[in-house]
């Protein structure tokens, strides 16, 4: 009886716009031979190179350490979690990925996101019968044009977005119930449930419903009394909303606060960002490409019988003119807001996204699709003189678009032919008598299915995927090497790589490392990181450009390499699914650990490892380092000489190179900040600099920002240099080390006419000199006894001389220290790090981890809970 209950009359709608636009994606996808039917994967920019590894740590976080919920020391050298669970991790459909470890998470990928095309339908029909909107074969026809909307389309690989298309229809049932009954729950109840699933796109949720509410609220118009209750009710179920999800919002807005907000915009253009007629090609199929996820316009394509049912709803008589005006008016406001700068701000709370814009456009989409299926009534007909309005408004749109198609370049003229194709027989479905209704509502079901799988084979089309071998093969090789380690060492130590397939690998493989890329990102990691030398930028860090003293003081203690079996093998090894980005002659100062190597990975480890915490001079905590203080290598300088209390003059030396080859390039006297010409500006042109290292140590060159690989082409005695591509700040280059005696040749090959050599100067670093001050930093260590995600506890002896513990653990208001048992003050030194002033002697100290406004945010959840559950028993009581 409960299955006929479940799949009866009143259900199969919902059931066929569950699986309509599941089963369409599923079938591209295994088109396109995606894992696990085929050798590629769903995997493309910000899901390849982010999120994948998140999910990843996601797995490891449930299954093994539910304390790294708070704080990993796996982002970055560490970091608050709460904000990147609440932006990245949320959504109940992850608990999939518990299911499919290591390289198997591309099928567990493939599975969530039709999962999630299905349940946009889903909800959608959900909210069409609950309305008493729709019936029959209609609501599929209209919940797969909202399920496989364009915006849907271009954002798949943005898949932390899309539990939006679910939430958003119950969030506007619940506005619905809300005018019709009075009752708040159900939309305080699903606007929680958005806000904790992603905040971020809650927001914009949240924005939308209050134009939605200016909609309900004509729409429902009884007398000002009942427009006042509707206010109150509004903003009552809105406050219930963000209580009931403040355990987790708190937390959050505080970590935004350490991040994504310090780069909020300060000043407004009161502009247009585009000529606004660009928007109209985004109604031709297929107008989406690579080239529209870091700017175009937004992205909205719906099936041409929907946008003419929207039409018809301000052609037909049925709404009220004031309910009419009120849909117009919140439709400008929702175009406007794609193109007038002010407004598109306001949508992405105060940030220009990095990337995929006009994030927002989904709202626009379902504001399309819920007005037209209020228009189109189950005749499935329209009269004539609408159908000439109809026809007037579409050709005038695809003459714009046709004149103008030189000036787009997402579209093409077969896509623009179709798009017409589409458009005519859909307008002549609406005009054709109908004999057989439900003949024609499968056909209408059959065309806006149609009209959508041809918008996502033309868009997707475009687009190029990881394949699953490059994943695969990476995950596993990482994986291997890094489980050989732990299994070795069960200690506290971070461990760097010379090679990169992402900035999360430390996620994606569970170990303490330097890397870091998202949103949620405490920007006082990318400076540090910017000043000494690495790759760094807003919300990511690439620890690629280690020296010996970074990689001693951030605790590296062991390193992982590319193993290269022939030591005469060429570059194109190096383009293997193991990418090296770093060049690092320094590890053969380091110990290779025969028994811990692979054939793909080789391990080492750095005998001058600090350890997460040692003793210090105390001149640490008044030391002031800043960006316009030397260069990268004279700060690292700075900081660790500071450390052991030993005089900084005699580290680093600034060395000039004995020769400088000039190649149809105009010579000059000085290097350093030259501007270089080329001679011919046909051929190549190229300066070599040469010198003969007189002892062991290890050599660096510093590069400047301008000396990117847009700019120029980078050699070492010939062999291109392995380098992470992007970065802001200068770095530091490992271009020598024990090569006493022996010509060491820095090439570098102009792309273009002129080079700035900005910031290239040649540096020797002291290694007697470095290991001194290594071995005095390591006589008095922290020795971590115990040590998870947020808590470390361990002893150290404290001598005269060095009375603070200075930790690489990055500072922040959460952690708090013990002494022996009592509590105890920390101290930010370096504008970074966490130390912890002592006296002398031995001491044990902890240091513990709580979210700041984690306690207060799940108080008042709390007792919003119990005070909502107690109202309800309370009301159920009296009746």
């Amino acid at each position: 009886m409960r299955i006929r209950r479940i799949f009866d009359k009143r259900t199969w709608p919902l059931w066929v716009s569950f699986w309509l636009p599941l089963i369409i994606m599923t079938g591209y996808f295994i088109y396109r031979h995606m894992a696990p039917f085929g050798s590629s994967s769903l995997l493309t920019v910000d899901l390849g190179q982010q999120y994948v590894d998140l999910f990843a740590y996601f797995r490891h976080t449930l299954l093994h350490d539910p304390s790294a919920f708070f704080y990993s020391f796996s982002k970055t050298i560490g970091g608050e979690m709460v904000g990147v669970w609440a932006y990245y991790l949320m959504s109940p459909f992850n608990l999939i990925y518990l299911f499919f470890p290591g390289q198997s998470l591309t099928t567990g990928i493939f599975i969530v996101t039709v999962l999630k095309y299905g349940c946009a339908g889903w909800a959608f029909a959900w909210l069409l019968t609950k309305t008493q909107t729709q019936k029959g074969w209609l609501i599929p026809t209209f919940s797969t044009a909202y399920a496989l909307m364009g915006w849907m389309v271009a954002n798949q690989l943005n898949m932390i977005w899309l539990d939006t298309t679910a939430i958003l229809p119950l969030v506007i049932l619940g506005l619905e119930r809300l005018f019709k009954t009075g009752k708040v729950r159900w939309f305080a109840g699903w606007l929680a449930v958005m806000l904790i699933d992603n905040y971020y796109m809650g927001y914009m949720v949240i924005l939308f419903s209050c134009l939605y509410w200016l909609y309900g609220a004509t729409k429902y118009w009884q007398n000002f009394k009942t427009f006042g209750m509707h206010i109150l009710k509004f903003a009552w179920g809105g406050l219930l909303a963000v209580a009931l999800s403040a355990w987790l919002l708190l937390p959050t807005f505080w970590a935004l606060m350490q991040s994504k907000a310090k780069y909020n915009v300060t000043k407004l253009h009161w502009k247009f960002e585009y000529a606004p007629w660009k928007m109209l090609a985004k109604f031709v199929t297929g107008s989406f490409n690579f080239d529209q996820m870091p700017s175009g316009q937004p992205n909205f394509y719906l099936a041409w019988l929907v946008i003419f049912a929207f039409i018809l709803f301000f052609l037909r008589k049925g709404p009220k003119w004031s309910v009419k005006i009120c849909a117009l008016l919140v439709t400008a406001v929702l175009v406007l807001s794609f193109c007038y700068e002010p407004l598109d701000l306001l949508w992405h709370a105060d940030q220009f996204p990095v990337w995929y814009p006009y994030r927002f456009s989904f709202v626009f989409c379902f504001w399309i699709v819920w007005i037209g299926a209020q228009a189109l009534t189950q005749k499935l007909t329209i009269k004539w003189w609408q159908g000439l309005i109809m026809l007037a408004l579409t050709t005038g749109l695809f003459t714009t678009v046709y004149l103008n198609i030189k000036h787009v370049t997402y579209i093409n003229v077969p896509n623009l032919l179709i798009t017409i194709g589409l458009a005519a027989v859909s307008l002549v479905l609406l005009l054709v008598p109908k004999q057989n209704r439900i003949i024609y509502h499968l056909i209408a079901l059959l065309l806006v299915a149609t009209d959508m799988s041809v918008n996502v084979v033309a868009s997707l089309n475009n687009i190029s995927y990881v394949s699953q071998d490059e994943f695969g093969k990476y995950t596993v090789a990482l994986d291997k090497t890094v489980n050989q380690i732990k299994g070795n060492d069960n200690s506290f130590y971070r461990i760097g790589k010379t090679f990169t397939r992402t900035k999360d690998d430390p996620m994606q493989a569970a170990y303490n490392g330097a890397d870091h890329f998202s949103s949620t990102f405490e920007s006082i990691i990318p400076n540090f990181f910017g000043s000494i030398g690495q790759p760094d930028g807003d919300g990511v860090v690439t620890y690629s450009n280690g020296t010996l003293i970074t990689d001693s003081l951030l605790d590296m203690r062991y390193f992982m390499g590319k193993h290269i079996p022939n030591a005469q093998a060429d570059n194109n090894n190096y383009n293997s699914y193991i990418p090296v980005t770093s060049t690092k002659p320094d590890l053969t100062h380091y110990q290779k650990k025969t028994g811990l190597s692979n054939p793909e990975v080789t391990t080492y480890k750095n005998p001058y490892a600090l350890g997460l915490g040692f003793a210090a001079s105390d001149k640490i905590t008044d030391l002031k380092v800043s960006k316009t203080t030397g260069d990268p290598i004279a700060r690292q300088e700075l900081i660790y000489q500071t450390l052991a209390n030993r005089s900084k003059t005699d580290l680093i030396s600034a060395e000039n190179f004995d020769q400088v080859v000039f190649q149809n390039v105009k010579q000059v006297t000085t290097l350093t900040g030259a501007v270089v010409n080329k001679k011919n500006l046909a051929k190549t042109g190229s300066i070599y600099f040469k010198f003969t290292p007189k002892t062991n140590d290890s050599y660096y060159i510093t590069l400047g920002s301008n000396l990117t690989n847009t700019n120029a082409s980078y050699y070492i005695n010939g062999k291109e240099l392995q380098q992470y591509p992007t970065y802001r700040h200068t770095i530091a280059v490992n271009v020598a080390t024990n090569s006493k005696g022996k010509t060491v040749t820095f090439g570098i090959q102009m792309k273009k006419t002129s080079l700035w050599l900005q910031n290239f100067t040649l540096y020797k670093l002291n290694n007697q000199q470095f290991k001194q001050s290594a071995k005095k930093l390591q006589q008095s260590p922290w020795q971590l006894t115990k040590h998870s995600s947020r808590k470390l506890t361990g002893t150290i002896n404290i001598k005269q001389k060095q009375p603070v513990l200075m930790t690489t653990i990055p500072y922040s208001a959460g952690w708090h220290a013990t002494v022996d048992g009592q509590a105890a003050k920390t101290k930010k030194v370096i504008n970074t790090f966490v130390a912890v002033p002592l006296s002398q002697g031995k001491h044990t100290v902890t240091l513990t981890y709580r979210p700041p406004y984690l306690v207060t945010g799940l108080s008042l959840t709390g007792l919003t809970a119990i005070g909502t559950i107690a109202w309800f028993a309370l009301k159920r009581r009296r009746h």
